[in-house]
């Protein structure tokens, strides 16, 4: 590829776009690169978003992703609409046609709306907007109602508790997180939301709104009646493959690729020239059953950027991308750390369980062998199962 072609687009401008960028260059790529971005704004990282940014212990500089001297052409503000993989184009909203010789998929995901109408202080949380949002009213004497207890509910919950905020958690299951790290652990975080004064509720669901055209809370499966002033649905999210459609990729729950990162097409088979990386893909692993794995975790999307980047300049000799994969959450200073694959254990080891003490050391298995871990204030020993996890893939044939 040389500076006079179509050059490498990236669709999402998102952290593993930008680190698709940075890899490219690194890799020495010196053509035309060009990313799509749906919002307004440069790549920034979330994380910060729900953590520092929402409690207020550091500005939006937190956020932001290093993205000068990548000599990029921004397309920011716009969608990707419509994918001629034959044409080797995208289009977008408007009915702009980029041309491309290489392609990153990194469209990354969108929160799960809710299914219904709602008032106008029923929102999502996803973008750095989003925050910007929910930051200015926390601590103003609002009360929050946060629907769903996952990892993005519990951060947001833990923020607005830590500005003051008045918080109504529900969560349909029996505890949070339970279908993610299992009942133990469950109870371990259910344990420090009411500690710190989080109102949880678990085995219901919002079954509608009060208030009209203004809020003022909801009423819930169970007929029990909470107030809040606003409030953010937090049901998980969901991969961005709308724009994909009838382009001839195998789209399963997230747009499916193979061990090199490269795009499937309907056939089974590798589309040239068409890497994916991020949230948007669904990857194998040995460790993840035969359907493979999305994940939306900060260092899946960095080592899948890296790993897709490579391959696209590169395809005669591809890397494999099989990691160990990890993630992170804070609650109440305990910062839980996971390694492995929690979710698809079939017993698990209670190691150390003392949430007064914010220390949790968890080992999860399947058919006897380790597959994941979790561990609350204890890195040494997340180090040490990060280890045998790495040890154990490193067994399985590729």
């Amino acid at each position: 590829m040389t500076a006079g072609d179509a050059g490498i687009v990236v669709v999402g401008a998102s952290l593993a776009g930008q680190r698709a960028c940075a890899a490219l260059r690194r890799h020495g790529y010196r053509g035309r690169l060009t990313v799509v971005g749906a919002e307004p704004h440069l790549p920034y990282d979330r994380p910060p978003l729900s953590k520092e940014l929402l409690a207020a212990t550091a500005d939006e500089s937190a956020a932001a992703l290093p993205s000068a001297g990548l000599g990029i052409d921004w397309v920011l503000g716009r969608r990707a609409r419509r994918l001629d993989v034959p044409g080797r184009t995208v289009e977008l909203d408007g009915g702009d046609v980029l041309p491309f010789t290489g392609l990153v998929v990194a469209t990354g995901s969108a929160p799960n709306p809710w299914p219904g109408t709602h008032p106008p202080e029923v929102g999502v949380f996803r973008t750095l907007d989003d925050a910007r949002a929910l930051r200015h009213r926390l601590g103003g004497g609002d009360r929050l109602l946060v629907i769903g207890a996952g990892f993005l509910g519990g951060e947001l919950a833990a923020a607005a508790r830590g500005r003051g905020t008045s918080v109504e958690l529900v969560e349909a299951q029996p505890q949070p997180l339970r279908s993610a790290l299992g009942p133990v652990a469950g109870e371990f975080v259910a344990a420090l939301h009411r500690a710190a004064g989080v109102s949880l509720r678990t085995r219901t669901r919002v079954g509608s709104f009060t208030g009209g055209h203004r809020l003022t809370g909801a009423i819930l499966s169970d007929g029990t009646r909470v107030a809040a002033d606003l409030a953010v649905v937090a049901l998980g999210a969901s991969p961005r493959t709308g724009w994909l459609a009838g382009a001839g990729l195998r789209i399963n729950r997230g747009l499916v690729c193979d061990q090199h990162a490269r795009a499937l097409g309907t056939d089974g088979a590798p589309v040239p020239g068409i890497v994916v990386a991020g949230d948007v893909a669904r990857w194998p692993h040995p460790w993840a059953g035969p359907d493979g794995a999305v994940l939306g975790h900060w260092t899946h999307a960095v080592e899948q950027a890296e790993v897709a980047a490579r391959n696209l300049l590169d395809p005669a000799h591809p890397a494999t991308y099989r990691p160990v994969p990890s993630f992170w959450s804070d609650l109440y200073g305990v910062r839980l750390r996971a390694v492995g694959f929690p979710a698809f254990a079939d017993t698990v080891e209670v190691h150390e369980n003392d949430p007064d003490g914010g220390r949790l050391d968890i080992a999860y298995r399947r058919d006897g062998e380790l597959v994941g871990a979790l561990t609350g204030n204890r890195p040494g020993r997340l180090a040490a199962y990060r280890a045998q996890l790495a040890e154990a893939l490193g067994r399985v044939p590729a």
